[in-house]
């Protein structure tokens, strides 16, 4: 008996990318969020930090990146994480701080994975 899909219609095409400090599965059609990148909302970005990228039974694993391989994706959103509460407290000192975080976060929707020569 042969293999059987994951799910009907299912394409089990994915790439493992990084963005920032994070690495991310991406299939097309996913939407991530990551770290804030400097470029517009509504905008095309190329990512070319491509790890791996699986089709069916091939892979391809890079050393350290896959030769040509790149990642389309559009910029669908930027948003504020949550707020984040840093207090320094040093107790008999009459030391205190506060101070707050909101990290910046992109949404993006994989638009098409390009495996390169």
């Amino acid at each position: 008996m042969g293999r059987l899909p994951l799910c009907i219609g299912e394409e089990s095409v994915y790439a493992i990318i990084k963005s920032g400090t994070h690495q991310y599965k991406a299939k097309v059609g996913d939407r991530l969020v990551i770290e804030r990148v400097p470029e517009a909302v509504g905008t095309q970005i190329t990512i070319e930090d491509v790890y791996m990228i699986v089709d069916g039974d091939e892979v391809l694993v890079g050393t350290p990146r896959v030769a040509g391989a790149k990642v389309l994706a559009t910029i669908e959103e930027e948003f504020a994480g949550p707020k984040i509460r840093v207090f320094k407290y040093r107790p008999k000192e009459r030391y205190r701080r506060h101070q707050g975080h909101r990290q910046s976060y992109m949404r993006l929707r994989i638009d098409e994975i390009v495996k390169g020569a």
